[in-house]
């Protein structure tokens, strides 16, 4: 979910933190249940079919969130935040360019690793625990210069992605354990989240608390969305029974 701007650090980490869940998810799979194992958790990609509603949940949620607190900023402070200024034409291309990319993380995270946790202690429950596990993965981008998140506050992002990651849960769950829907959420997240940015200009500390309103409000939405998607879920232990480990 970071954005890296040097072309070394590009180099050296994308590669290994974008494909490296999946990798390892697939090489799990072939080895307990050979190639038939690893031909359903691929499959889990197109799985269908899904309404259309999940894919229109996945592209504007995240700048439904955004636009709602700044709405909120200024009804608080009187004053609207700063905007991004990309055209929404490029982030929405932007975003349908990089959702194939997202079956790096996702196979892994959501194909493999959801359905096996959610067996053993509910979809809610997995979704929290995926969410931690999700965000500690990034938690290097945030000391490594050249990246969007270098110096931000990781314990805001931890809330952020926990809140996310109840999210995509829910849909890859309504979707009936198609993971396309949750790649189009993953490249939402990444190419529309600073249609109002949360980044505190200047930070040096990840383990500080972040001083940026706007995002303290956009953890506090996301939230209130994720208790309603947690309390959805409460009970549910099956999303695709054939994916993921037993």
């Amino acid at each position: 979910m970071a954005v890296i701007s040097d072309p070394v650090v590009r180099n050296i980490v994308v590669l290994p933190g974008v494909f490296a869940p999946s990798l390892v998810a697939l090489a799990l799979t072939a080895r307990s249940e050979g190639k038939e194992g690893v031909r359903r958790l691929l499959g889990s990609i197109f799985r269908g079919p899904v309404a259309a509603r999940w894919y229109v949940f996945a592209a504007t949620y995240t700048a439904a969130i955004k636009l709602s607190a700044a709405l909120l900023h200024r009804a608080i402070t009187g004053e609207w935040p700063l905007f991004g200024q990309i055209p929404w034409y490029v982030l929405v291309g932007a975003t349908l360019l990089s959702t194939p990319v997202q079956a790096g993380e996702e196979i892994g995270w959501r194909g493999y690793a959801l359905p096996g946790l959610a067996r053993r202690m509910g979809l809610a429950k997995a979704s929290v625990l995926l969410g931690i596990v999700w965000a500690c993965w990034h938690l290097p981008f945030f000391f490594m210069p050249g990246t969007d998140t270098s110096g931000q506050s990781f314990p805001l992002y931890l809330a952020q992605v926990t809140a996310y990651s109840a999210a995509a849960a829910f849909l890859f769950w309504r979707a009936g354990g198609c993971l396309l829907p949750v790649m189009l959420l993953h490249a939402a997240v990444n190419n529309t989240k600073d249609i109002v940015p949360s980044a505190e200009p200047g930070a040096t500390n990840p383990l500080a608390w972040s001083h940026s309103l706007v995002a303290w409000l956009t953890v506090a939405l996301l939230w209130i969305c994720a208790a309603y998607f947690l309390a959805r879920m409460r009970g549910v232990r099956t999303i695709a029974p054939e994916v993921g480990p037993a």
